[in-house]
Formats: structure tokens, sequence, C-alpha cells
């Protein structure tokens, strides 16, 4: 027991290959490293190839200015089943196939490389979404670790998707449309509410099938390591500790807020901070549409026409894939040259830095969980517009909830008039202050959650006790 006592624990993370959940899987790795973990970080060759050639300087080895931390993470990728130039944000069902049918089996032969070498290996920290972890970690005789990336609301959905099922909320034809009031540690929830996949008739597609199967896999792990914070969501996290040892640790950003030893983004950023010094401060609305989802050319041209009406000053973040279609300027005909004197259009930026600028005064967002974190952590108030998944729950406790941000739109269509409403109220409105004092309060929550007494660190701490008992 004295040599299990001081053995250095050594994790296998293998995040989910999209970037909202990479960013908080490098930061994990970082923070268990500073802990005294040894990490063996695998990414896939797709997300590594693409992480390179947007960030040319790191070369092949993305962690290597870690060892000069006094940290011991080691890097290696492995294949996710298909083509590393293959577009998997244009081509989802292919990827969604490939990670539910392939991947498994170029994971397992990883983990068992790494454990053939000799290293003294002791658990398998992998994506909730994945449905392999837990059979391969007892095939090796690993503890197995689920991390989930997005609020534990939206855990529990999924957790009690057989729930939901049951009472006819989910998976059925004439799907029930009242108020879902049956779920542990969670008031009540409408439809509109749920995650997109939860809110379908039909659930037989690749997507469905991955989150049936990576939910069994997880009821199966030892321990669950959530990136939220337990005040934020106290009665669901309770419910849920009653049935598996799970852990509040966020927000899990590196130390220094705005900068990272290792590259995460998998695009080449644009510097704008330049042009965001000569603007006032708190008069910049920030809009991006997150990593992966896409947006239709109609909503498109709205949400732009909307933004120009407004006349606010503006930084707008459009990947080239944003409207899922070969269009390379998707914005409307003379957009650019009637705002060019309030605003900028760039492919991609580094958010937390555009975030924390003292210019930014509002966030219109497609409500990705990592998106709503960095806000509250530099108290800009949000502008919401969700996609699909897990973006309109986040939109449910960022508006109805906590009361940090407003709806982009209360209606199915949206219309440029909406749009430019919304915005002023957002930046200038009569809500303005009370948002803002909310948001206050909550970033409160969030630094109090990770200093040294505080929530997540003290999970962290319980975690880690837990797991070295275990191993």
């Amino acid at each position: 027991m004295a040599d299990n006592k001081h053995k250095k624990p050594h994790a296998i993370i293998i995040p989910y290959p999209l970037q909202g959940h990479v960013n908080p899987a490098v930061h994990l790795a970082l923070k268990l490293a500073s802990q005294g973990f040894t990490i063996t970080f695998v990414h896939t060759d797709s997300i590594h190839y693409h992480t390179s050639k947007a960030h040319p300087n790191t070369g092949l080895e993305l962690f290597a200015k870690v060892p000069e931390s006094g940290l011991d993470i080691r890097y290696t990728t492995i294949s996710d089943g298909l083509p590393v130039g293959f577009d998997r944000s244009l081509n989802h069902d292919q990827f969604c196939a490939a990670l539910l049918h392939v991947f498994s089996a170029h994971a397992e032969e990883k983990v068992a490389e790494i454990v053939a070498s000799g290293e003294d290996v002791h658990c398998l920290i992998a994506d909730t979404f994945f449905v392999w972890p837990s059979k391969v970690a007892k095939k090796f005789g690993l503890v197995h670790v689920s991390f989930w990336t997005e609020p534990a609301l939206v855990f529990t959905l999924y957790y009690h998707m057989d729930l939901l099922r049951l009472n006819g909320h989910f998976d059925c034809p004439d799907r029930r449309e009242d108020a879902v009031n049956y779920i542990p540690g969670v008031k009540t929830i409408q439809p509109k509410d749920l995650v997109s996949y939860l809110q379908e008739t039909d659930a037989t597609s690749v997507c469905h099938q991955i989150h049936k199967n990576c939910f069994n896999d997880t009821k199966n792990s030892d321990f669950v390591l959530c990136n939220t914070v337990q005040e934020l969501e106290s009665d669901t996290i309770s419910a849920l500790q009653a049935k598996i040892q799970f852990y509040a640790i966020g927000p899990i950003f590196p130390n220094d807020f705005c900068t990272t030893v290792v590259a995460t983004s998998l695009w080449s950023e644009s510097p704008c901070t330049q042009w965001l010094d000569k603007q006032p401060i708190g008069s910049v609305l920030y809009v991006s549409f997150g990593s992966y989802a896409h947006v239709t050319e109609k909503d498109l041209l709205e949400i732009a026409n909307g933004i120009s009406l407004s006349k606010v000053n503006f930084v707008l973040v459009l990947r080239p894939d944003i409207v899922s279609s070969e269009d390379a300027d998707p914005l409307p005909v003379g957009f650019k040259e009637e705002v060019a004197d309030r605003g900028i259009v760039i492919p991609w930026c580094r958010q937390k830095e555009v975030l924390a600028h003292p210019a930014i005064g509002g966030f219109l967002t497609h409500c990705g969980w990592n998106s709503i974190l960095e806000s509250v952590w530099c108290q800009i108030p949000l502008l919401c517009f969700p996609l699909y998944t897990d973006q309109f729950t986040n939109r449910k406790l960022v508006v109805d909830d906590w009361k940090i941000g407003i709806n982009l739109s209360d209606k199915k269509v949206i219309t440029k008039e909406e749009v430019s409403y919304n915005i002023n109220r957002l930046m200038y409105g009569e809500s303005e202050d009370e948002i803002k004092n909310r948001i206050k309060e909550l970033k409160k929550t969030l630094e109090d959650a990770v200093s040294p007494s505080g929530s997540s660190e003290q999970n962290l701490s319980q975690f880690i006790k837990k797991l070295m008992a275990k191993i």
C-alpha cells in the first residue's frame, strides 16, 4: 500500500475529434499533469493535421513546449477510420458512422501499444460520446473515466433517454408536446429545450445510435468528470451523484485565460486586436457560430442584414463552410462595403482573446458550452441563436434560468428587423444593466469554484483520491 500512495498515475486521454471537445480535453490534460499525472494524449490524425496546418510553428509535436513547464505529457495520434483530407463537417453522417463502427479498433490498438511498451498505465480518460471506452478499459485492466464536455443538464437528459421514450417525449411518431417533469434533478423542461436529437420522432440515425450506445457504455464507467460548476447545476448534479460517481470540475480553462502552451485551434486565427483597440469600450458585438454547426443561407442573410441595420460595431467570424455550400461569399451583395467603417469579417479568431477585450459588449452565439463558459468568465452578455445538439438546452440555461442573455429570435423565421432590434436591446437596452449584474454574479461563482478551496478544485481532489484508491 505504501508503494501505491506514491505511485504516479498514468492516464491515456482521448478527446472526441471535434473542436469543442478538443479544447477542454487539452486543458484537462494540463491540469492533471500539474497534479502529478503522467499523460499520454491521443489525437486523431485528422485533428493533428488541421491543428498543425493552422499553427505551422508548432511542428509535429503539439505538446513540445509542455516539458518546459515540468509536466509529463506524451503525445501520439491514431486514425479515425477516414482519410485525413475528408471533410467531416460537410459529411457528418459518414464521420459519425466511422466513429461508431471503425474508430474503436484504432483506439484499442493504440491502448494495447501503450500498455505493451512497458508503461505502467492506470486509467483511460475518454470523451463520453465514444461508444467503446468501458470495454477497452476493462480489457486492459484500466480505470475508465468518462469526460463530459457539456452541462450536467444535457448529460442527465441523455442518461434518461429511456424515460423520455417511455413517457412519449422521444422516439414516438405522435410525440408529446407538454412539459417534461419527471427527470431526476430537473424541475421542468419544455420539449423545445431538449437536445435536438431528443426532439426527433425517428431515432434510427447513426447519431442516435451513438447516443444510445455511448450512454450505455458510460453507465459502466468508474467516474464521470464534467466541465461544469456544482453551484450552477446543484440539483441536477446531486441527482446524478445518487447513481454514478459524477464530479463537476469546471470551468476547465488554462491558468492564463487567454494563452495556452498547446495549440488547439483547427483553423489559422486572424488577428483582430488592433482593430478592437480602436473601438470604444463595450461597443462591439462579437458574432460567431462555432466550429462545426452550419447556418442556412437564408438565416445568414437575415442576420447579416440585421447587423447592418443595427448600426452596431462588430466582429463577424465566418468559417469557409458556414452555410454548407460551395459559395465562397454567402454574405449579402454589398454587405462588406456597407459596413466597412464599423465591422470586420474574418474566417476564425482567438475567441478567448476577443471576448476578454474591453471593446466587446455582447456575443451573438450558437450557444456552444465552451462559448458560454468563456463569455461568463469575460462577463459578456449573450444573444442566443442555437443551431443543433446541446445548444437548445444551453440556451435555456442562459436565457431562462440564469438570465444572462436574450434570444436572437422568438419565432421560427428570422427577420433582419428582429435581429437588429435584439442586437440593440442586448447592447444598449433597458435590461442591459440587469444582465450585466447577473453575469457578474455568475463570474464570481466560476472564480470561486476554481479557487483553492472552491467546489471544482475540491471535487478534482476528491476524484484523484478515489482514483488512487482504485489504482
